[in-house]
């Protein structure tokens, strides 16, 4: 162990055991290093873990303070999907909540899009506007079918965080983590095929589900623990199954983040049955703490697990960048991208391998993580404060999005047709279920810490909440 991770153990320890309470100041960076004898950069470098793992918060020109964490809230209640393989419905839903939030004015609390307006991504504006004053017909043409070379050399780095050894070679570039998973599925089944899902789950990935014409099958999820292993295990011998897909870390919207015991079962399972594994990373870098976790892939030595994940929720939605490292299923995810999109445009891919190689992506990450984390704790606070008695709330640890489970008597629908007059949006969540599960169920972002307008317009919709059931009563 490095002496900068000794004493970042040492700091946790102390902080957990009340020898810095909340609120009180950690000492100097030239104190401590003095009190340690060890190296001004050392010290640095641990209270930069602290900060990135959310146990301090730096104050300007007064130092490090031990800031408050947030206490587990009462989660909801493990998933109980049907246990039969299903055809995915509620599109109309899902097209109603894309394209519903583009008045003025409008609170968009379900869709799940990161901070744009932050400084942190000043250099990636100014890349852009440097890729596009270039002259160069390379900028015009179409490029490789595999991406820019200089991205996925970019990727390949990053990747080694979650504890992947990928060769540039293995990374496809698509129009984000959509296409990745859409390439991917089509890559290991054929129409009619059945493909097991952690349930809920996120919407894009079961609409292209529907749209190949196969079957989900919806397996039962802790929220704390992720997919169940058992259960999974129960389906796979009882239906003809051709792929798991799963998103381990920093679940879409259940907030989970699997423990590594439970991906590496996972990943015994889908060789035991010799199933691909397609893994949807996309929130993998917004992981609150330090290291983020390994990903499935990470544990593959056979190229059975198809990696995607996307710059989208990391960076900006707009700029359609995703990738996958399909292992065995390199070829065919090849054939899938070049008859979906040919290739990316070539602009993006240059100017984010630029902000990622010049130090500024990480940067940006660790300012991201820390206020997605504050934002996090104040939205489960507003939440517990002012919804009905018997709310229940995920705890995600890394991310911007809370899955809240309602009284039974609300239907997240007719809640969110009711917020349409107030201008707010939610993610009903019967979205995120093959068969319409989840009905009083809604999934909220929290991607910036809530001002006067958004804590306004979370009030509404618990008043909203509580109307409804007040109606349910009196007409039972």
């Amino acid at each position: 162990m490095k002496l900068y991770e000794q004493l970042f153990d040492e700091l946790i320890n102390r902080i957990e055991g009340g020898y810095y309470p909340v609120g009180s100041r950690l000492p100097s960076i030239r104190a401590l290093s003095k009190e340690r004898g060890v190296s001004i950069s050392t010290v640095q470098e641990a209270y930069q873990r602290l900060e990135e793992s959310g146990y301090t918060e730096v104050r300007v020109k007064s130092g490090y303070y031990v800031r408050a964490r947030g206490e587990t809230p009462e989660l909801p209640d493990v998933s109980r999907p049907a246990q039969r393989p299903l055809e995915v419905t509620y599109w109309d839903q899902v097209y109603h909540l894309l394209t519903g939030s583009d008045s003025q004015g409008h609170v968009a609390f379900g869709t799940a899009k990161p901070d744009i307006n932050t400084p942190t991504l000043k250099p990636l504006m100014k890349a852009l506007t440097n890729c596009a004053a270039q002259t160069s017909e390379n900028f015009l043409n179409y490029s490789s079918m595999h991406g820019s070379l200089h991205l996925r050399k970019q990727i390949a780095r990053l990747a080694v965080n979650s504890g992947c050894n990928l060769h540039p070679d293995e990374i496809i570039i698509t129009s984000g983590c959509q296409e990745a998973l859409m390439c991917s599925l089509r890559a290991v089944t054929e129409p009619g095929d059945i493909v097991a899902i952690d349930s809920p789950s996120f919407y894009g990935s079961t609409q292209a589900i529907k749209s190949l014409g196969l079957k989900a099958l919806e397996i039962p999820t802790h929220p704390e623990t992720g997919i169940s292993i058992e259960a999974l295990e129960l389906a796979l011998e009882q239906w003809p199954v051709k792929a798991i897909q799963v998103t381990p870390t920093c679940n879409n919207p259940l907030g989970y983040t699997m423990p590594e015991a439970r991906r590496k079962e996972l990943l015994r399972l889908a060789q035991q049955y010799d199933l691909p594994i397609i893994e949807d990373d996309i929130y993998g870098d917004l992981y609150y703490r330090s290291p983020r976790p390994r990903t499935i892939k990470s544990f593959d030595d056979e190229g059975r697990v198809l990696l995607c994940s996307s710059f989208s929720k990391t960076i900006a939605y707009g700029l359609r960048l995703g990738w996958v490292a399909p292992g065995q299923c390199t070829d065919r995810v090849l054939h899938k991208k070049f008859i979906s999109t040919v290739s990316s445009p070539p602009i993006q891919q240059e100017a984010v391998a630029s902000f990622i190689e010049d130090g500024y992506y990480e940067r940006h990450l660790r300012v991201m993580r820390q206020q997605y984390q504050h934002a996090r704790d104040i939205m489960i606070d507003l939440v517990k404060r002012n919804f009905p008695e018997g709310t229940r709330i995920s705890f995600p640890q890394g991310g911007y999005i809370l899955w809240v489970e309602l009284p039974i008597e609300i239907d997240s629908v007719k809640l969110n047709k009711r917020l349409e007059n107030h201008n707010i949006s939610i993610a009903p969540g019967v979205i995120f279920s093959a068969s319409g599960k989840y009905r009083n169920f809604i999934r909220l972002n929290f991607s910036k810490a809530p001002d006067s307008i958004t804590k306004a317009a979370l009030q509404i919709v618990a008043d909203e909440t509580e109307k409804m059931m007040l109606e349910e009563t009196e007409l039972v």
